[in-house]
């Protein structure tokens, strides 16, 4: 029986806007508009989306490195969003992150030792003649000599820097770790090597990941359950196969669309979307993708859809916020263009 050790409940993150003489606030970026979901223990949650969408947003929200404006954030049971400042520094050590740039996550000051040693001495893990000790088994967990322990950053890679990412989140025994577009600035053949050690440490530790990335190829090779975001609003959340099998949203069919296909000679339908995506200070009326949407209607612009299960796929945890699923499934309505 699965364990939700992650709920999210009409989560917003807005960042004021100011200006004028006074500096008063004249807008927000709704960055991340009212989502809902959740994570169950041992599974890989990601979440997908062009730029800008909210993806990253909604992982520092989830672990208060920005405070949200409002929702709720329940982990294993309790509400971290009600937390004070000392208490949410006790609960990070349940809750870790994996930055998406190895270059600027670690101190260029502080050698391997250093940077290990810190995290396990803020939150108190281990008495301090254990951590040497740890410190090596860390380094061999990610793949690493114990000979690198007394090196700088600057003599590492990129792909064996985030590794040491790795290894400082890691170091305080997390339940859940944010893998914040953690291998998009990695070369190809390190990603596939960092991915699997991913999967291979949330199988011997029994971790938990909310992946963020904005590659569909590298979410196909690592995901449970992939949840797709468009202009701070969640548009579809499926479990894999059922998510590229059979996409429901329009928004979705045209992401999936777009993956490069590995046959010069295979066909594939490309779908190119009219028009940019809107701005997050003025978001559109209704579903927010109507103004790029081939199937929109007067309704769409007006009547925002619920993230609601599809008739034709009873019993499986794949919905769409979409108001026209069943008619654009079942060919009743043909694209504009």
């Amino acid at each position: 029986m699965t364990t939700e050790l992650l709920q999210v409940h009409n989560l917003k993150q807005y960042f004021p806007i100011k200006g004028g003489i006074f500096g008063r606030k004249i807008n927000d970026v709704k960055a991340v508009d009212d989502i809902t979901f959740a994570i169950n223990e041992g599974e890989t949650l990601s979440i997908v989306g062009e730029s800008g969408c909210g993806k990253s947003t909604t992982g520092r929200a989830i672990l208060r490195l920005d405070e949200p404006t409002s929702g709720e954030v329940t982990f294993d049971g309790e509400d971290l969003l009600s937390l004070n400042k000392k208490e949410m520094q006790k609960k990070r050590k349940d809750l870790q992150i994996i930055f998406q740039d190895p270059y600027a996550s670690i101190n260029p000051r502080q050698t391997v030792r250093q940077v290990l040693n810190e995290a396990m001495e803020i939150q108190n893990v281990l008495p301090k003649e254990e951590r040497y000790d740890r410190m090596i088994e860390l380094l061999e967990t990610v793949g690493l000599g114990p000979d690198k322990l007394d090196r700088f950053p600057h003599e590492f890679s990129g792909g064996q820097r985030q590794r040491i990412g790795i290894a400082r989140a890691l170091a305080v025994d997390p339940k859940m770790i944010v893998c914040d577009e953690s291998v998009s600035a990695l070369d190809v053949s390190v990603q596939a090597q960092v991915l699997n050690l991913l999967q291979k440490l949330q199988k011997d530790l029994n971790l938990t990941y909310l992946f963020i990335s904005h590659d569909l190829g590298v979410v196909r090779h690592i995901s449970d359950r992939v949840l797709v975001m468009y202009l701070g609003k969640i548009v579809e959340i499926a479990d894999k196969k059922s998510l590229f099998d059979n996409p429901k949203h329009p928004y979705t069919k045209t992401l999936l669309s777009a993956i490069p296909v590995p046959d010069p000679n295979a066909k594939k339908e490309q779908i190119v979307l009219k028009g940019d995506v809107p701005s997050p200070i003025d978001p559109p009326t209704g579903c927010r993708f109507h103004t790029r949407c081939p199937f929109a209607t007067d309704r769409c612009k007006e009547e925002v859809p619920e993230l609601r299960q599809n008739e034709n796929l009873m019993g499986e945890q794949h919905q769409a916020a979409c108001h026209y699923i069943e008619e654009i499934e079942s060919g009743e309505m043909q694209p504009k263009y």
